[in-house]
């Protein structure tokens, strides 16, 4: 299948928790400077773009995901010269940035809402969507993402206004064309500053149905707001705007974060005729494990499931639409505790297996940061280490109604909490893993004693060097970028075995995800040829894998890329 070649389909991503990646005032907190002298790191490792979480004025109440200021940076991590500093030397050394953009809300403490709520007549007012209570309660049932009523009442004039996330996070209303133009205006001053693109936070539920009818009821007692507006009846309509008006004039990255997105969906999203972005991130297969509890449990990843889901993106999209793939980002625990082995047996083979299987699909692949040295999740031992909203609401809320017990709930968060992946990186072995000289915002985990990033770039064997390699090969392998995706032993329980093609050529992608040793066929159509290995987590380049007849011995966790031509 003759596919459309694109730069950002060729790069690497590597994401930047800015709060939590390097600090270089000893305030303990990560800030722009800290990131500027960590740019020749990245440039080692080799990615192509950095994803930098939000930067902007924020008061903080979700981590900078509540802006009050869309042109002017957040105190905590410098001033705007330091982010021009940071966007030059970046360039420097060929590689790009792209914003994160946060427009399906604002911070309550941004001007258009301070004006919003002064007044029903203010001009500002339709910038936010107001509604009447009903039989002296909320407008409809929905439910915040981060727990209780997805509504706040606003005594000055009687009406509630909708925040789908925290309360200090009030919903854009995106109906309106000012809201839109004030948007795209705001987009154009960052393109003209010279950044490389977008990533799109929460960017499927801008267009929310009229009426906004009640929601099915779930475990929290809250209506369920999905249905109502995920993907809702207007948001390609203003995406399509959006590219028109502003994304279309300039060379940029976009990808758009969707929730509740399905695979037809984001073939609109992300089509290949180019009218609204180049790719989405979807959640499926982050949300394998839910179930009732959404994601408060302790379920475990099934493989086969896992596998199902990965391929149907893979294929369904092939030729349609642009993949994202990624494992980590700041919203999900690490996965290499998740559905690797965080053992110190196991770990560094795990961390590279779980590299492998993702970096050799087709799609751009994200990389966020730690992931690189196979970082794991916190130990936490108690409340008051976790500074999460959403993990410390729903302990609140779960525990409160005694949904869940306190011990089962703390549980949870320690598994499946966003703070995991948000301690602070760590670079070496001193005090505070190197990422800062006064007292971390966040705990540090304990073992970066063992796993930081001076001692694996002193180490050829180590995560980081297997990382740089994973990237390296989808430079010179078209295969990797291009090929087609062919999914084998789906129903294995064990082993996560891929095809690639291309002009002739076959990629075998084979991934224990096993602490057994396993055997794998090797297919029929390649038993003839001889094949060379790209990469592998045991060092086989040169000896080439372990075969008996038509079949390959596998180690715990083992993982090798195959070229076949």
């Amino acid at each position: 299948m003759k596919m459309e070649r694109a730069w950002w389909k060729e790069s690497v991503v590597y994401q930047i928790y800015p709060r939590s990646f390097c600090d270089s005032n000893g305030d303990g907190i990560g800030d722009l400077n800290g990131i500027t002298g960590k740019l020749d790191y990245l440039k080692e490792l080799g990615i192509d773009v950095i994803w930098l979480s939000p930067v902007y004025q924020s008061p903080g109440d979700d981590n900078g995901y509540d802006i009050s200021d869309y042109r002017n940076i957040m105190k905590e991590f410098g001033t705007m010269e330091d982010y021009d500093r940071m966007l030059a030397k970046a360039h420097e050394l060929g590689i790009k940035i792209m914003m994160d953009l946060v427009v399906n809300h604002t911070s309550d403490e941004h001007a258009w809402f301070v004006e919003s709520r002064k007044s029903e007549d203010n001009e500002y007012r339709d910038y936010y969507i107001w509604r009447d209570g009903k039989d002296g309660k909320e407008p409809n049932n929905w439910g915040s993402c981060f727990g209780g009523p997805a509504w706040e009442y606003d005594e000055r004039t009687g009406q509630y206004y909708l925040h789908l996330f925290s309360k200090k996070q009030p919903d854009l209303n995106w109906e309106n064309p000012k809201v839109r133009e004030s948007v795209f205006d705001m987009m154009v001053w960052w393109c003209e500053k010279g950044i490389d693109g977008f990533r799109m936070d929460v960017i499927s539920l801008i267009s929310k149905c009229p009426g906004l009818p009640d929601g099915a009821v779930g475990k929290s007692g809250y209506g369920d707001f999905a249905a109502y507006c995920a993907n809702g009846p207007r948001v390609h309509e203003y995406l399509q705007e959006m590219n028109r008006k502003v994304l279309s004039k300039y060379d940029l990255i976009t990808v758009g974060e969707c929730s509740g997105v399905t695979v037809e969906e984001a073939k609109r999203y992300a089509s290949a005729s180019g009218e609204e972005l180049n790719m989405v991130f979807q959640f499926e297969h982050m949300d394998i494990d839910g179930g009732e509890s959404f994601k408060w449990n302790h379920n475990k990843i099934p493989l086969t499931e896992l596998k199902k889901i990965m391929s149907k993106w893979q294929t369904e999209l092939a030729g349609k639409a642009w993949n994202s793939l990624y494992w980590c980002n700041h919203d999900q625990p690490r996965m290499l505790s998740r559905i690797g082995n965080d053992s110190q047996e196991y770990r560094e083979v795990s961390a590279k297996m779980l590299g492998t299987c993702l970096h050799m699909m087709q799609g751009t692949p994200y990389v966020y940061q730690g992931e690189e040295l196979g970082m794991t999740n916190y130990p936490f031992t108690s409340l008051e280490e976790f500074r999460d909203i959403e993990s410390i609401n729903a302990y609140r809320e779960l525990t409160g109604k005694g949904i869940v017990s306190p011990e089962e709930m703390f549980d949870y968060i320690s598994y499946k909490g966003r703070d995991n992946a948000r301690t602070p990186m760590q670079w070496d072995d001193s005090p505070q893993a190197g990422f800062t000289t006064g007292s971390p915002w966040i705990p540090v985990n304990p073992n970066y004693r063992e796993i930081n990033a001076k001692e694996q770039m002193e180490r050829e064997t180590s995560v980081f060097y297997y990382y740089k390699k994973l990237i390296r090969l989808r430079k010179d392998y078209e295969i990797i970028v291009y090929g087609d995706y062919e999914l084998l032993l789906p129903d294995s329980g064990e082993l996560y075995v891929y095809l690639r093609s291309y002009q002739g050529e076959k990629l075998l992608v084979v991934c224990s995800y096993t602490d057994q040793e396993t055997v794998c066929e090797i297919p029929k159509e390649l038993r003839e040829r001889t094949g060379k290995v790209l990469i592998s987590n045991y060092g086989r380049e040169e000896t080439g894998l372990e075969s008996a007849g038509d079949k390959i011995a596998l180690k715990p966790y083992e993982a090798a890329a195959v070229l076949y031509t």
